[in-house]
C-alpha cells in the first residue's frame, strides 16, 4: 500500500507538477474547477428549489429543479397523450432493454444470437404497437405526437441499424473494380456528404410527398427516419472504407486462393476486422446520429430537446430555460458517456480476443 501511494504521488509530481508552467496551470485549472464546483453547489443544492412552486422558485436565489418537477413528462414524452405516457415509456424501456441484452457478451453465442433476433423482432412490433396503437383496445396516436426520448431513442436505433449495411456496401461498392458501381457508390456518398442534415429532414418531409405516384403517402415518421438512414450511411461507408484500407492485399489474395467466393471473403475475413479496426469511429457516428435528432424539430417532430422547448412556451415557467438545458444535456451527458465506455471495453476485449471481462 506505502509502495502503491509513493508511486501514485511520483505520477502526479511527473505529470502534473514536473515544471513551474506545469505546477502553475495545474493549480490554475484546479482553482477554477474549483471555484465552479463551489458555485454551482451553491446554486443548484443548497439555494435550490425542489418543488414546482413558481413563487418560491421566483424568490429563489438558486436553481429551480421545481420546473423538472412540473414539466419532466412533457420533457420525455413531448406532445404524446398525458393519459397515454405509460406506452411510451414501456415501448422505450423494452428498446432500452434489448440494447442491454445485446451488449452482454453472454448472449453471443449462435443461441443467443437467436434469441437477440426473436428479443428485438419482438420489441420492434411491441413499440410501434405502443406508441401507435389502434389494436389491442389501444387508443390510435398519431406519429406527429410522438415527442421526446422514446422519439430519439427510435430515431437513433433505426438510423444506425439500417444505416450500417448500406454503408458497408457503398464502401465495397466503391473499392470495387466495376467503373459503373464505383462511380455511383462514390457519387452517391459525395453527393449527400454535401448537403447538412437539415436539408435532407426538408426533402423527406415536404419534397418527397410530392413525387410520390398519386394516392400513395408515406407517414411523416417513416420519411424522416428514411432521410436519417440515407444520410448516416453516406458517413457509415466513408467510416468502413478506412477499415477496409487497413486490411493488407494479401489477406484478399490468400482467402481467394482457398476458394472463397467474393462475398465469403468480404464476410468471413475481411469485414470482421475492418468492423473491429473502426469500432471508435463507429461509435462516434452513433454519438453524432443521437445529436442529430435535435434536428428534426425543424420539421415539426419534437425530440428530447425539441419537448424542450414545448415546455419552455409556457410563459410562467421560461425563465428557468439553464435548469431544463441541464437537464437534457445532463441525459445526453450520461447516454453518451455510457456509449463511450462500452465501446472501450468492447475494443479491449476484441484485441484481447475475448477474455477480457
Amino acid at each position: 500500500m506505502v509502495a502503491m501511494n509513493a508511486s501514485l504521488v511520483q505520477t502526479l509530481r511527473k505529470d502534473y507538477f514536473g515544471s513551474p508552467v506545469s505546477s502553475l496551470l495545474t493549480l490554475l485549472i484546479a482553482g477554477c474547477l474549483f471555484w465552479f464546483a463551489a458555485e454551482f453547489i451553491d446554486w443548484g443544492v443548497v439555494n435550490a428549489v425542489g418543488q414546482a412552486d413558481l413563487s418560491l422558485c421566483r424568490a429563489s436565489d438558486g436553481a429551480c429543479w421545481g420546473f423538472i418537477s412540473e414539466k419532466w413528462r412533457l420533457i420525455l414524452f413531448g406532445r404524446y397523450p398525458y393519459e397515454e405516457q405509460w406506452r411510451a415509456g414501456l415501448g422505450t424501456a423494452l428498446i432500452v432493454f434489448m440494447l442491454v441484452a445485446t451488449a452482454v457478451p453472454h448472449f453471443w453465442t449462435k443461441r443467443g444470437f437467436k434469441l437477440l433476433v426473436t428479443g428485438w423482432l419482438i420489441a420492434f412490433v411491441m413499440f410501434f404497437i405502443l406508441m401507435a396503437g389502434g389494436i389491442f383496445g389501444l387508443s390510435s396516436v398519431d406519429s406527429d405526437a410522438w415527442g421526446g426520448l422514446p422519439l430519439t431513442v427510435i430515431l437513433t436505433l433505426i438510423g444506425m441499424t439500417f444505416s450500417a449495411p448500406i454503408g458497408i456496401l457503398l464502401a465495397i461498392g466503391r473499392r470495387s473494380n466495376l467503373p459503373i458501381v464505383r462511380v455511383l457508390s462514390a457519387s452517391y456518398i459525395e453527393l449527400v456528404r454535401g448537403v447538412p442534415l437539415i436539408t435532407v429532414l426538408f426533402v423527406a418531409t415536404y419534397i418527397f410527398p410530392l413525387l410520390l405516384p398519386a394516392g400513395w403517402m408515406i407517414d411523416g415518421f417513416w420519411r424522416i427516419a428514411l432521410g436519417i438512414v440515407l444520410f448516416q450511411a453516406a458517413y457509415m461507408a466513408e467510416t468502413v472504407r478506412g477499415g477496409l484500407q487497413t486490411i493488407s492485399s494479401g489477406q484478399y489474395n490468400a482467402a481467394a486462393s482457398l476458394g472463397f467466393k467474393p462475398w465469403q471473403v468480404y464476410s468471413y475475413v475481411i469485414l470482421p476486422q475492418a468492423l473491429v479496426a473502426v469500432i471508435p469511429a463507429l461509435v462516434n457516428s452513433l454519438l453524432s446520429t443521437f445529436m442529430d435528432t435535435s434536428l428534426v424539430t425543424v420539421v415539426s417532430m419534437y425530440d428530447l430537446t425539441g419537448a424542450l422547448r414545448l415546455a419552455l412556451g409556457d410563459p410562467q415557467w421560461r425563465q428557468f430555460f439553464i435548469e431544463g438545458y441541464l437537464f437534457v444535456a445532463a441525459i445526453y451527458f450520461f447516454s453518451s458517456l455510457l456509449m463511450s465506455r462500452y465501446s472501450i471495453w468492447l475494443e479491449r476485449r476484441v484485441k484481447e480476443g475475448g477474455n477480457h471481462d
